[in-house]
């Protein structure tokens, strides 16, 4: 090779030296950008897609300025847009405390609650400074609104609150509830519906167990096993009988013990009216005695004939006094009867009268006689 040859190789080394350096540059720059767009975004964040990260730069720019409308609006985004399958306990921990506290600045203090007591459940995958944050926001939301824990069984049961379904299905439940009457159901196929009303107040917990009995099976919607006509929405619309104790008062020896009592009180309060004026009758006929006794007119006159006229009036009072004096009489002795037959019921068994019959107990029955009336007790004992 000539010199001159040599000197018309260097430029070309020289040249593939700079296109060496510069393509070096260009790697270097497109590292340290690639770098910049992943500060943005850290590792911490959701990864399970751009859309979700755009969203949650929007949030986090909103939020730092302050303006939590904006803010709100972009977690909410990136949470709904999160997908479990590809995300992190820690990344869904996150967007919803991050969405709570949102929801809290603008004093949507139900939502709030239930989105940073959802991200506190994964507590352990969070940093200890998110925690605390949260934490503080969760005290703040609760004590604007009441805290329900229910516990329901079945499980599987439907539960509304106020009409709106919860939306899960557990054995326990933790409900933020505005403040205010609500009214909590809870329905099973098979079981007797519970219900539960209460008046919510804020910063106030309560805890409610609602077991469904099973229904009886004269109650339970009769349908052929397998049937293609029985659907979910078919047997949630038939109507529920309710299983209610049995009253003493709702069955016939009730009623006639009711009956009793006020033929009791009835008959009673007719005789002493009547006694009280046969004594006022006996009283004028006493007075009227007296007076004929004192103008010398004594009791044979009235047998004699012709009678004088003070007797008519003598006998009519007499005759008035004997009438009200036997029908007082007559309405006390019923009153005393009625009454003891009404008492003597309440110690009576009449479960023989019934399609399954109980043991032998003692056994009340009244009793009259002209000169005194009781109860005469037999059986075993």
């Amino acid at each position: 090779m000539t010199p001159r040859g040599w000197r018309e190789y260097r430029p070309t080394m020289r040249c593939s030296a700079r296109a060496l350096l510069f393509s070096a540059l260009l790697a270097a720059t497109g590292a340290a950008s690639s770098a910049s767009a992943e500060d943005a975004y850290p590792e911490s964040g959701p990864r399970d897609g751009a859309t979700v990260k755009d969203h949650v730069r929007r949030g986090r720019r909103a939020r730092n300025a302050g303006q939590w409308t904006e803010a709100y609006a972009s977690y909410k985004a990136a949470f709904e847009a999160a997908d479990p399958a590809s995300s992190t306990e820690r990344e869904r921990a996150e967007l919803a405390g991050e969405l709570g506290v949102c929801e809290l600045a603008l004093r949507r203090y139900r939502d709030a609650a239930e989105h940073l007591a959802f991200s506190l459940e994964q507590r352990t995958a969070l940093p200890l400074a998110l925690q605390l944050r949260f934490e503080k926001g969760e005290r703040e939301a609760t004590s604007h609104v009441a805290t329900l824990v229910l516990s329901v069984d079945p499980p599987d049961a439907e539960v509304l609150v106020d009409g709106k379904w919860v939306g899960r299905v557990a054995r326990t439940y933790k409900l933020f509830l505005e403040p205010g009457q609500r009214i909590v159901r809870a329905s099973a196929p098979g079981r007797l519906d519970g219900f539960h009303e209460f008046g919510a107040v804020a910063a106030t917990a309560y805890n409610v167990r609602m077991p469904l009995a099973r229904l009886a099976v004269s109650q339970a919607p009769e349908s052929a096993p397998g049937s293609p006509k029985e659907t979910p929405k078919t047997r949630s619309s038939s109507p529920v009988v309710r299983a209610q104790a049995s009253s003493p008062w709702t069955s016939w020896p009730g009623a006639l013990r009711i009956t009793g009592i006020g033929l009791t009180l009835a008959t009673g309060s007719l005789g002493a009216v009547f006694m009280v004026r046969a004594r006022a009758a006996d009283g004028d006929l006493d007075e009227r005695n007296a007076k004929l006794d004192a103008v010398g007119v004594s009791q044979g006159v009235c047998r004699e004939t012709p009678k004088p006229s003070a007797c008519a009036e003598l006998t009519s009072l007499q005759r008035e006094r004997d009438l009200f004096a036997g029908l007082g009489t007559a309405m006390v002795v019923t009153s005393g009867v009625v009454g003891a037959a009404t008492l003597a019921s309440f110690f009576t068994d009449f479960s023989s009268l019934q399609d399954e019959p109980t043991k032998a107990r003692v056994a009340l029955v009244p009793a009259v006689a002209p000169t005194q009336a009781g109860l005469v007790a037999y059986g075993a004992w």
